[in-house]
């Protein structure tokens, strides 16, 4: 097979690019990486120095993609499904790709750095962080009254990306009552076969996560 997804099955950014690849019926072979294994941590360093997963192996075109984001543009260009991630028309594709860099950098980051301090036991002060998540929630519900998807009437990239942000994150900061675009987009993420297939594969793994008491018991089951 032409593609290996170098990955974790409970590792958020790995999930976005699964999402995609679910979406569009692209046929892959999983290697699943342990970064606490040295072999595996050799291997992953081999392709993307930084070491850090996801990691797409083309075989075929001999090349190596890392980045979650490049992945799935990658995956649109080479790779394309019957619903394109990545919209043609210039301005509709700015607006995805501005809410994948939303998602990212304003959810997903400060989600995991809230998470890396609990391990490390920091006790930091997080206040940045979650008032960043808490911004997100703000702006998304705002974009959402208006908006099926994330950036529009269609299924994208930004979505890929908002999927893993947001279920890890709400189990750090609830999304408040008030906003209810909010809430029922995130109803509608979860219950897109692409997400529930994710979230399957890694329900095995959850108990791994520090804070998996906090996940509600829809999706452990």
């Amino acid at each position: 097979m032409s593609l290996t997804l170098y990955y974790h099955p409970l590792a958020s950014f790995c999930h976005k690019v699964l999402i995609a690849l679910y979406e569009n019926g692209v046929a892959f072979d999983a290697r699943i990486i342990d970064l606490g294994a040295e072999q595996d941590r050799a291997e992953l360093a081999s392709m993307w120095p930084f070491c850090k997963f996801p990691v797409l192996r083309d075989s075929a075109r001999n090349r190596d993609v890392p980045e979650s984001s490049v992945i799935i543009e990658y995956l649109d260009r080479f790779f394309p499904g019957k619903s394109p991630l990545l919209p043609v028309d210039f301005d509709a594709a700015l607006q995805v790709r501005l809410w994948d860099r939303i998602f990212d950098n304003y959810v997903h980051a400060p989600m995991q750095d809230i998470v890396m301090d609990h391990i490390r036991g920091a006790k930091a002060d997080m206040g940045g962080a979650r008032s960043s998540i808490q911004t997100a929630y703000c702006l998304l519900d705002k974009q959402l009254a208006s908006s099926l998807w994330a950036a529009g009437a269609n299924f994208s990239l930004a979505d890929c990306a908002a999927a893993p942000a947001l279920f890890y994150a709400h189990t750090l900061e609830p999304f408040p009552e008030q906003l209810g675009y909010l809430r029922a987009y995130f109803d509608r993420l979860m219950a897109r076969p692409s997400v529930q297939r994710v979230l399957a594969e890694a329900r095995p793994y959850f108990p791994l996560y520090p804070f998996h008491a906090a996940i509600p018991a829809r999706f452990l089951s």
